[in-house]
């Protein structure tokens, strides 16, 4: 074996020059410019060492890159390599590569078998960001052919005699080449989130499970916002500050529905920062430190400019602090205003760019002002929701608290819905300890089990709204929450055999053994 060596140096200034000097027939140019041109060499090292660490890797990377985006020369022979040793489906770790390059003569001249080692210990420990890698070495590629082509350019410019037009279709025809070579690589903004029609329907949040809730009753799904809207003090952050505590792995359910753990949570505490810490602590216990400490990151106040005015703040808020899911607390603090629907089409871009990157949104809202004088109990619709209708357009699931502020007695309705509708739910919040839990005598598993002859759809309608005639929305929701309960196992079904047009209203559910069994 070769004896070790340094990594490579960087080529000098003397030797870029030089090189420049060879390639560029412009030579009066040279030295117009401070400073080296874009490059990013830890982005290089990530790019091969990943590639060395698993063969794969070059077929997930090799549409983006040609040998000639690597700014190191040496990066460039490696890569050459590592092509070659795939094409003839051998192993591209760095024994087989540094073998490889010694039969070429090119191993002292990449800095031996030692620095081939040494990119494989500095890539990153998973293989799986290769991709992002490989499109911050392509993007400085591509600044570089530009900043080449404006060199050339000024010189054409100031050459006495000059042809405007002979200028123009020169930088035209290397633009349009670049423009193709990205298109072709698949690495241009017109083609780098384009998918299959096959991967579009079986991949993109498909068969995901939800983050809270069931497949057939989801709060929150996967890929798509969560937005809790309701007046001041009906407990919007009580129920948000619960799903949070579950994403951490603190618990494992909310209002009976289960909620996914997921890695690290950034809350944007813009709305009363001191009051949302408070609120937060009436459920922390001293065992939860290290949760908190490693997966919780708080932003407290203002963000550094409205999501309407820069729609990618979001989602490098969450790279930056390598969070997988944020909280907006609240949604009035995010936007310049929320009434005006340019903005607010703004502020979805913005909810859309975070999704697309993997982060998980959840939105806290306010209600219309002339909402809250509602009648109580009355069913709200999504124009209550305050502001521009694209907010709530640009939403997944939309959960509405209807009550009175500090009333601990409150109804949620979901008026936005994924699959099937949740609720409505009366819930309770035990403000003390900061948890809510559904009001067990209008739990239709309650209702059911306390009925020894069973329930028709229109008997559950009635208990669950109170009302002795009511309408067939009502009904209909009635017969989707037993028809729920029988493919749990928690109910059975018989069919009514008497004529009319009820239909499924004929039908009877009964508690099924295993329920009578569970709860005796």
């Amino acid at each position: 074996m070769d004896k070790p060596t340094a990594p490579p140096p960087g080529p000098s200034s003397h030797d870029r020059r030089r090189d420049q000097r060879a390639s560029d027939p412009y030579p009066a140019l040279v030295g117009t410019t401070s400073g080296e041109p874009p490059h990013n060499i830890d982005a290089e090292q990530a790019v091969l060492g990943a590639c060395m660490l698993k063969h794969q890797v070059v077929d997930q990377v090799r549409g983006t890159l040609d040998a000639g985006d690597f700014y190191r020369p040496a990066h460039e022979t490696i890569w050459r390599a590592i092509l070659a040793l795939r094409a003839e489906d051998a192993p591209t770790d760095p024994i087989a590569l540094a073998d490889h390059l010694q039969s070429k003569g090119d191993l002292s001249r990449v800095g031996g078998s030692s620095y081939l080692h040494t990119l494989v210990t500095v890539a990153p420990p998973s293989t799986d960001n290769a991709d992002y890698y490989a499109q911050i070495v392509r993007r400085d590629a591509q600044l570089r052919t530009l900043h080449s082509t404006g060199i050339r350019t000024v010189h054409h410019a100031l050459t006495p005699g000059a042809d405007p037009d002979e200028i123009r279709t020169a930088i035209e025809t290397e633009i349009r080449a670049e423009r193709e070579r990205a298109l072709a690589s698949g690495g241009s903004r017109l083609s780098r989130y384009i998918v299959n029609g096959w991967d579009f329907v079986t991949k993109t949040g498909a068969d995901k499970e939800p983050l809270w809730g069931t497949r057939e009753q989801t709060a929150w799904a996967s890929g798509e916002s969560l937005m809790i809207v309701g007046a001041p003090g009906v407990g919007k952050t009580t129920i948000a500050h619960q799903v949070v505590l579950a994403r951490l792995g603190l618990q494992a359910s909310v209002l009976d529905l289960p909620v996914a753990e997921g890695e690290r949570v950034l809350y944007l505490a813009m709305d009363r920062p001191q009051q949302i810490a408070r609120a937060m602590a009436r459920r922390i216990t001293p065992a939860d430190e290290a949760h908190l400490r490693d997966r919780l990151a708080v932003w407290q106040g203002p963000l550094p400019a409205t999501l309407d005015k820069e729609p990618d703040l979001l989602a490098e808020l969450a790279a930056t602090h390598r969070a997988d899911t944020i909280v907006i607390d609240s949604l009035k603090d995010a936007v310049s205003t929320l009434v005006d629907d340019s903005l607010a089409v703004a502020f979805n871009n913005a909810r859309m760019r975070a999704l697309r990157a993997g982060v998980q949104i959840m939105e806290l809202h306010h209600q219309r002002k002339a909402a809250a004088d509602a009648p109580r109990g009355m069913r709200p619709t999504l124009d209550r929701v305050y502001g521009s209708t694209w907010l709530t357009a640009g939403a997944g699931s939309v959960l509405f608290i209807a009550g009175e502020a500090g009333d601990p007695a409150v109804t949620i309705h979901h008026l936005k819905t994924v699959t099937g509708e949740i609720g409505p739910l009366p819930v309770v919040h035990d403000h003390q300890r900061g948890t809510t839990y559904v009001e067990p005598t209008l739990d239709p598993v309650t209702i059911l089990r306390a009925a020894p002859d069973g329930l028709t759809t229109r008997d559950l309608a009635t208990a669950l709204t109170g009302e002795a005639n009511p309408d067939r929305a009502d009904i209909e929701k009635a017969r989707r929450h037993l028809d729920r309960l029988v493919k749990t196992g928690l109910a059975v079904k018989a069919e009514g055999t008497s004529g009319g047009t009820g239909g499924g209203q004929q039908a009877r559910y009964r508690p099924s053994a295993r329920h009578i069994t569970a709860v005796s």
